[in-house]
């Protein structure tokens, strides 16, 4: 095992499936001789070439077009969007493209393409590069959304995500990227749609996603202090989405909320609360709480940004007051 960031798990991810072959390139704004906004392709335009790591013109439109072109000429090509919110100028590209060529053409036709992006908050960035937008790409059917909160799950999902055969939006989050974690020497791979139970607990459920799951591991530890063992599950995977690993944590310990960065209102967290009801409602021992951001564009003042997103200490208060509710 090795100790190594979320950003350079990711380049890891990005080299090896470039080794391996040639159909896999790079493309974007400032990803070669820039190295990436954040540095995660620092370096590779170096080992690969201008060939395979694409410095592209501004426009993200251009982008997701080309990338859904060549995907579709059989390439694997690794797309990079700055910031999720710019994902909404190539929303044409994306949403009636890439996700429609292989149903529209009965399965000749595959899009094994990756954009990788940019979520969230921290960086006091302002309203136009800090939302929180993977549900509107999540109720995209032929989509597949993935958001790793960690380095051993960004290294594995990325792989998986290259050899896929269908379109996956990658979203890393900016506050993540000087996280470190053990990752193995050896190849590994991280089945997409596969949820991972991150701390067993069997008195509340906690669904979080992207830095949400650190957030809840570190209100987990305050809350295992007072006597309260909560379960924390992160999806990995929003699209597809393992309901059956979540149920089966709700069955046990009766409790669930669900923590999201994004908007509380039409947030991921109402289709999982959903789900939960229909399928699992008598095993519920209290009210589902989601907790999510504030109805809002994300202020730019440091300490109105850290106000709109859940806190550690608004999940601990979450979890403390269902521990005392009843259906």
């Amino acid at each position: 095992m090795k100790n190594i960031t979320y950003r350079d798990a990711i380049k890891e991810a990005l080299r090896e499936e470039m080794l391996k072959s040639e159909d896999v390139f790079i493309m974007g704004e400032d990803v070669g001789i820039f190295g990436g906004i954040f540095g995660v392709t620092a370096g590779l335009i170096t080992e690969f070439g201008e060939q395979r790591v694409l410095d592209t013109p501004i426009s993200e439109a251009a982008i997701a077009g080309a990338a859904v072109g060549a995907a579709m000429l059989g390439m694997r090509p690794v797309a990079e969007i700055m910031f999720i919110d710019f994902i909404t100028t190539a929303m044409d590209q994306i949403v009636n493209q890439a996700a429609k060529w292989h149903y529209m053409s009965g399965g000749k036709l595959k899009v094994p393409l990756v954009i990788r992006t940019t979520t969230g908050t921290g960086r006091r960035a302002g309203a136009q590069h800090s939302q929180s937008l993977e549900v509107l790409l999540a109720h995209i059917p032929g989509l597949k959304v993935v958001m790793p909160s960690n380095p051993y799950d960004a290294k594995g999902l990325l792989k998986s995500s290259i050899l896929d055969d269908n379109p996956v939006i990658f979203i890393e989050h900016k506050m993540l990227y000087n996280e470190k974690g053990l990752i193995p020497e050896q190849e590994y791979f991280v089945p997409l749609g596969q949820a991972e139970v991150k701390r067993a607990g069997k008195d509340v459920t906690i669904v979080a996603t992207s830095l949400m799951v650190k957030r809840s591991l570190e209100a987990a530890e305050i809350l295992e202090k007072e006597g309260i063992e909560a379960e924390i599950i992160d999806p990995r995977t929003i699209r597809p989405l393992d309901m059956d690993t979540i149920l089966k944590s709700v069955e046990k310990t009766g409790r669930l909320i669900i923590v999201h960065e994004a908007c509380t209102f039409c947030g991921f967290g109402a289709e999982i609360a959903a789900q939960v009801t229909e399928r699992a409602l008598y095993y519920l021992d209290a009210p589902i709480v989601r907790l999510g951001g504030w109805d809002v564009p994300v202020p730019f003042s440091p300490s109105l940004e850290d106000m709109v997103i859940p806190k550690v200490e608004e999940i601990v208060n979450s979890v403390r007051g269902l521990m005392g509710e009843k259906v």
